[in-house]
């Protein structure tokens, strides 16, 4: 019996100390993908500190929740900005809508269309296509607006094309199960249509959302010793944990 013990002590001692991230290399590209559960991890988005400056960065935000607190595990930028740093689309902090739904037409990457919603509501989150988000009515008490979408119902968007040769650092997110965020960013630049693959085929998600692209697509995560310091930022995911 007692191999057996030790081999499960060992397999449960793996288990919890399995890191969020990883690298993953797919179709030619190199990524890290971080992965929480809403369940397990508070996923939310922040835009401006309680004083009402702009945190801009992971540091300042880092600091902010430390001062309550609570430790910044992960942090990514969460979509697309203006000038002065407000959101382009829509964008829910903590229940309150700062910025509504923009279905414009347009040049770039954001119209783009369907472009879509990452939306976290306590346990629960999704991505989910404009046009569909708007039909449910939803109120989640976290969400925020970004595109294009890279796959849509398990096909990836009709607009991004194959023999597309614009590469970029990309970063976007996923839901698999309701419950589970797979926020990716590639280690490289890659065309739109490898990074949508990724989503689809590694990831498996039936829905995923382009969140930005180039000297824009960051991450803060400590587990793998990474902070990227690109800033200023506009509106930020983070995923926090109790001292």
């Amino acid at each position: 019996m007692r191999p057996l013990v030790a081999l499960v002590a060992c397999l449960w001692s793996a288990a919890a100390v399995a890191q969020p991230c990883a690298a993953i290399t797919d179709h030619g590209g190199t990524y890290t993908v971080c992965d929480y559960d809403a369940r397990q991890s508070p996923i939310r988005l922040y835009l401006r500190d309680d004083a009402g400056a702009l945190y801009g960065g992971f540091s300042a935000l880092a600091d902010a929740l430390a001062a309550k607190g609570e430790t910044l595990a992960f942090a990514m930028n969460a979509g697309m900005y203006a000038p002065d740093y407000a959101p382009v689309g829509l964008y829910v902090e903590s229940g309150r809508t700062l910025h509504g739904v923009n279905t414009a037409g347009g040049e770039g990457n954001f119209h783009m269309k369907p472009n879509g919603v990452f939306w976290v509501d306590g346990a629960r989150a999704g991505v989910t296509d404009t046009g569909r988000f708007l039909k449910s009515r939803a109120r989640p008490a976290y969400a925020t607006q970004s595109g294009p979408m890279l796959v849509v119902g398990g096909r990836i968007n009709p607009h991004i094309h194959e023999s597309g040769t614009s590469e970029k650092f990309r970063n976007g997110v996923c839901v698999t199960g309701g419950h589970v965020a797979h926020f990716a960013i590639s280690d490289q630049p890659v065309t739109f249509h490898q990074f949508a693959t990724l989503f689809r085929d590694r990831l498996h998600c039936a829905d995923a959302l382009f969140l930005d692209g180039g000297a824009a697509s960051a991450i803060y995560a400590p587990s793998i010793a990474r902070h990227d310091r690109f800033h200023p930022m506009g509106p930020l995911i983070g995923v926090t944990a109790k001292k």
